[in-house]
């Protein structure tokens, strides 16, 4: 016997105003028949492509230490400093630079969303050279 993810769950102080944000970010929808609004505690998007979705939920404690658990984007299209460029634009903020992590700029950008969640943004695939790629 072994257990699926049915969502990952993302603790915040504005579901509404996060949910937007990621939507945004990974191109998520509203999940039909149960639109997200201002005000509602729990909000959640879907991928239209994957079915992925994401939950926000408010809670009443603050984020206080580094996340144990996080996002690893990658972008569909484009370039890994491109998305980075991108994201800072619409209210990522950058907490680490880890692109030459290994010396030959292969790394990753540690970015944070408006709440202060961290997430990793790495090459694109066609960065990468795998085949199959656009």
């Amino acid at each position: 016997m072994t257990s699926l993810i049915s969502h990952t769950s993302v603790d915040c102080s504005d579901a509404f105003g996060l949910s937007e944000w990621w939507k945004q970010v990974l191109g998520y929808v509203d999940i039909d028949g149960d639109p997200n609004a201002p005000g509602h505690e729990e909000c959640m998007i879907r991928s239209a492509e994957t079915g992925h979705q994401v939950l926000f939920i408010e809670v009443p404690d603050t984020k206080r230490v580094k996340n144990r658990l996080h996002f690893d984007l990658r972008p569909v299209d484009g370039t890994r400093d491109a998305e980075v460029a991108r994201l800072l634009s619409i209210g990522a903020t950058q907490v680490d630079d880890q692109r030459e992590v290994r010396g030959d700029g292969t790394g990753w950008m540690v970015l944070a969303d408006p709440e202060g969640n961290e997430f990793c943004v790495l090459r694109s695939d066609a960065e990468r050279g795998v085949v199959g790629t656009s």
